[in-house]
């Protein structure tokens, strides 16, 4: 299991050095004046080189790079020029919001996911299995942006059980706050859950067919029992891998319903980082995005390994 572990440690620390060298390149380095851009094309050449001091625009591209991975490493992302606040403050701010947000939605996403893939295989081509894939394929059409608008007609306007949108914080209380994340999780939940619903159904109908089954069942393991103990575990590698990049999605990529709900989170504020033109804040935002899905992957391999042992043989 150790030599497992530290070539998935090994491939974690590659990637996330490639992925901070690209995202460098492609915001420091690649032609064009990051100082003239931040201030705009109407501000003096004395403020623009002001700026560049400031934000050490003046020195080597490498000497740069080692500066800001340094300071990465001890929590000092810099200051952010729009807000003139640490950027690590700003973004563990949004990150109380984001993280939760997506935590619930993936959780809702496991739940419904799970329960509506096992409930259809084991009804395949019957009533049940044709109504949730029909379903399902209803979810995966459907944009969460414009179920969460519905969703804030019929229980924000309508029957007023939850505001429309806004974060109270966590300071005025757990209910409160999460009450606020309940629908925008919901809306996130929805879609996802269709998409792994189908993946799930898949795995478990292909399962099923394998001998060892048969022999459970032959050995007089009730259908149920053999279903959730041994086909199910079976069939949750592809399951896991769909729900590695959900997950990633949701903290990568729930942008369009923070705005819709007015939520403070980190989606926002890369979008508000772009329009205000501060790139030190959209770079160190975009790098904790990439480590965020690097983790998530390597959480998922080692789940593989757990799940199936020969995974973990095969590579040592």
């Amino acid at each position: 299991m150790s030599i497992f572990l530290l070539k998935r440690l090994a491939t974690l620390i590659a990637t996330l050095l490639a992925a901070s060298i690209v995202v460098f390149l492609v915001l420091e380095v690649l032609p064009g004046d990051a100082a003239q851009m931040m201030m705009g094309p109407d501000a003096s050449p004395e403020a623009v080189q002001a700026l560049a001091v400031k934000l050490g625009l003046d020195r080597p591209p490498l000497e740069r790079y080692v500066a800001w991975v340094g300071g990465m490493l001890h929590g000092d992302l810099g200051l952010s020029y729009a807000y003139s606040t640490p950027v690590a403050e700003l973004i563990g701010e949004r990150l109380a919001v984001t993280v939760p947000l997506a935590v619930m939605a993936m959780s809702l996403t496991t739940v419904l996911a799970i329960s509506a893939g096992v409930y259809a295989a084991a009804r395949h081509n019957k009533l049940g299995d044709v109504g949730l894939m029909g379903l399902s394929q209803l979810g995966i059409a459907v944009p969460n942006f414009w179920f969460a608008i519905l969703l804030i007609l019929l229980f924000s306007v309508h029957l007023r059980w939850f505001s429309a949108g806004g974060f109270p914080g966590w300071d005025e209380g757990f209910w409160p706050a999460l009450k606020s994340l309940l629908l925008p999780a919901v809306s996130l939940a929805v879609v996802q859950a269709a998409i792994l619903s189908r993946i799930t159904r898949s795995a478990v109908l292909e399962v099923l067919r394998e001998d060892f089954v048969r022999t459970a069942r032959a050995k007089g393991l009730s259908r149920r029992a053999a279903l959730w103990r041994h086909v199910l575990r079976n069939a949750m590698i592809p399951v896991l891998t769909i729900m590695g990049l959900q997950f990633a999605e949701l903290l990568a990529g729930t942008i369009v319903v923070e705005n819709v709900f007015y939520l403070p989170g980190l989606g926002r504020l890369i979008f508000q980082s772009i329009s205000n033109r501060d790139l030190i804040v959209v770079r160190n935002c975009v790098m904790l995005l990439a480590a965020m899905v690097v983790f998530v992957n390597f959480a998922v391999d080692v789940l593989y390994a757990a799940i199936d042992p020969r995974i973990k043989a095969a590579d040592i």
